[in-house]
Parts: structure tokens; C-alpha cells; sequence
């Protein structure tokens, strides 16, 4: 006996594998592209932040820092986590004797592996002494609380301004320095 299939049921069973193989791929391709849109979605979203930063000092609590922001969205899923502030924040930090400098900005990227403030148009930070910095972006590191910007800078003191680029300083601007000073400067409105 020849137990040979026809040429004919090879074709069709052929063509019923690759087809089937082609809607399988297509339906898996559509989950994969949907896994990617939810990984580029923030994990979460919150509206009306005011956030309080404390700490109990002997059986006081004091208030480090307030946060105040319109909107936050959560990136925390992704591989470099970060919190972005698209309608920008106004950021009260307190020093030991009470004093507030205040810290504003049109839009904030917050990276939590690094502890990196990025602030980003009109910045502004003014502290209780009446100093007051004009820049366009500025970073804000957290350890080592440290600002700096390689933007354009206006600094305004009570004793003068100075402008220029490049601006490096303590969080108090106790240790302030200024990479090139002079130029033309335009803040935003």
C-alpha cells in the first residue's frame, strides 16, 4: 500500500498552519503594543498636591518642607523612575530657625533614584534674606542639597545683582558660584 498524501491535502494543511500562525502573531503583535502604550502611562496621577515634609524633633514635629503642585503624575514603573509636575510647583523649604525660602517653577521632573529636582521655566527662588534667583532651569540635588544651572541666570541680593551663566550654590547661598558673569538676559513672563 503507497500511504502517500495528495499534493493537494499537503497544500491545504500548509495553508491552514500559516494562517493560523499569522492571526496567532498578529493577536500577540496587538498585546505587545498595548503592554508598551501602558508602560509610557504614568502608574498614577494626583491632582491638588500638598505635600508635607516632617520630622519629630524630641517630641516636636517640625516642618521641613511643603510641596504644593496642581498636578502630578507618577512614572514610577519605569526603569529610571520619576514624578513630573506638568503645571510646575511651588516647593516652601524651612531652615533650623524656621525660615522659609520659597522655590517656584512652570514644570518639575522629580527623579527618585537620584534624588534630582529638575526645574524647568521661570524658575524662582527667594530666600527669607530677600536674595532671589532668575534662571530658566535649574537642578536641585537633594543629598548633597546643592542647586545648579548652566542656563542663564539673574541673581538679585539686597546689596545688588549679578548676572551671567552657570550659577552654583548651597542650598542657602552661602557658597555661591557663578561660572561666567555678564551678558544679555531675558526671564520669562
Amino acid at each position: 500500500m503507497d500511504y502517500r498524501f495528495p499534493s493537494y491535502l499537503i497544500n491545504a494543511i500548509v495553508t491552514v498552519f500559516t494562517v493560523t500562525m499569522l492571526f496567532s502573531c498578529q493577536n500577540n503583535f496587538q498585546e505587545v503594543q498595548k503592554v508598551g502604550i501602558l508602560q509610557n502611562q504614568p502608574i498614577g496621577e494626583a491632582d491638588g498636591i500638598d505635600l508635607k515634609y516632617t520630622e519629630l524633633d524630641k517630641d516636636t514635629v517640625k516642618l521641613l518642607a511643603n510641596l504644593l503642585s496642581p498636578k502630578m503624575l507618577d512614572y514610577s514603573n519605569r526603569n529610571f523612575g520619576f514624578s513630573e509636575f506638568p503645571d510646575g510647583i511651588e516647593l516652601k523649604i524651612y531652615d533650623d530657625n524656621n525660615n522659609m525660602t520659597v522655590i517656584t517653577s512652570n514644570y518639575a521632573m522629580y527623579y527618585t533614584d537620584t534624588d534630582i529636582i529638575d526645574l524647568r521655566g521661570n524658575v524662582i527662588i527667594a530666600t527669607h534674606e530677600k536674595d532671589t534667583l532668575f534662571t530658566e532651569q535649574l537642578y536641585y540635588n537633594e543629598k548633597l542639597e546643592w542647586v545648579f544651572t548652566n542656563e542663564p541666570f539673574y541673581y538679585k541680593r539686597t546689596t545688588g545683582f549679578t548676572k551671567g551663566i552657570g550659577f552654583d550654590s548651597d542650598k542657602e547661598f552661602k557658597n555661591v558660584q557663578m561660572l561666567e558673569m555678564g551678558g544679555d538676559f531675558e526671564i520669562e513672563n
